[in-house]
This record gives C-alpha cells, structure tokens and sequence, in this order.
C-alpha cells in the first residue's frame, strides 16, 4: 500500500502552521485507487459480522459509506454539533490542533451491534476515542478501527490499541 503515498498530496501549514495535511482527494479521485481502498479496508473486517459501519465527519464519510455497502452493513454518521436534525449524544474531544465536539443520533446503534469505525486518518487519536465512547454509550461494540492513514508519531492508534480496540490501517507515516 506504500504506492498510495505517491498519490497523497501533502499541504503545509494547513489549517494551521505547522501542519502538514495528509489530503486524500487525490487518492478519490482516481476510480481505481478508491476501489483499491474500500476493498482493501473491507477485507480486514469481511469476516466480523458488521452491523454497523460508523463515519467521522467529513472525509471518513468518503470511505464508510461505499464500505457499509460492501459489508452489507448500515451506515451512522458523526457529525460535528448542529448538523444533526434528531435528538444526540456528545463528546467533547481533543485533536492536535484544537478541541472539538462531536455528535451521533441517540438512535444511530442498538445494544449489542458490531460496529467498526472509519476515518480518513488517525493522528493523535482524539476524534476516533471520542466516537468509540459514543458507540459504547449506546451500548454498540466496537469491532476495530479502519484509516487510510495511520500516524503512529502522534500515538493516536497506540492509544486506540491500549485500549483494547484493533486498528487497521492502509498506510503509517513515521514522521510528518
């Protein structure tokens, strides 16, 4: 999965100084890697049984909702407050640029579903934690962690894995 790399087009400073953006429009936007992604994210989890395939708003949308078909699973979204239109929970969560809130439908899982949760990208791991206890809250259980990229330097999927949840990952960058 290396060769996705050469794909990803990196943005300094951006949102803020001292980032460097992992953007992966350019890995969407050629029909064969996309396929080449979802596919290879269904396989580590083809064999779980998925009720539920949970997305983080916006860029993990991209990727659980063409992999919720795949797996023959539904699909929940995680949104940021106010975008929601029925009644949430919340939690409150810290990324490496700043502090956030995110929210999921009091409705979105059932107790007892197996659900994974997918996103563009785990860096400090505050985004994914956060939506793992939404999951928990409504008694759903968390099958694993699906990215695209997984940046191990700012511990995020050691955190996740201490945890106890399983983190897959497409490709891991050791630096920015």
């Amino acid at each position: 999965m290396d060769n996705l790399k050469n794909k990803i087009r990196e943005v300094q400073d951006w949102p803020k100084k001292g980032i460097n953006f992992k953007d992966i429009t350019t890995l969407l936007q050629d029909k064969d890697t996309f396929k080449k992604i979802v596919d290879s994210l269904a396989e580590f989890f083809k064999d779980e049984k998925i009720d539920k395939v949970v997305g983080i708003d916006a860029r993990g949308f991209l990727i659980a909702s063409p992999l919720a078909y795949k797996l023959n699973a539904g699909l929940v979204i995680v949104r940021k407050p106010g975008k929601l239109p029925f009644s949430t929970i919340q939690q409150e969560y810290t990324l490496e640029y700043g502090k956030d809130v995110l929210q999921m439908h009091t409705d979105a899982i059932s107790r007892g579903e197996k659900v994974i949760l997918i996103d563009d990208l785990i860096a400090t791991g505050g985004t994914a934690m956060a939506t793992c206890n939404l999951i928990e809250k409504l008694g759903g259980k968390v099958a694993g962690v699906g990215c695209i990229i997984d940046l191990p330097f700012l511990s995020g999927s050691k955190k996740l894995k201490d945890k106890g949840y399983e983190v897959k990952s497409l490709i891991s960058y050791d630096s920015e």
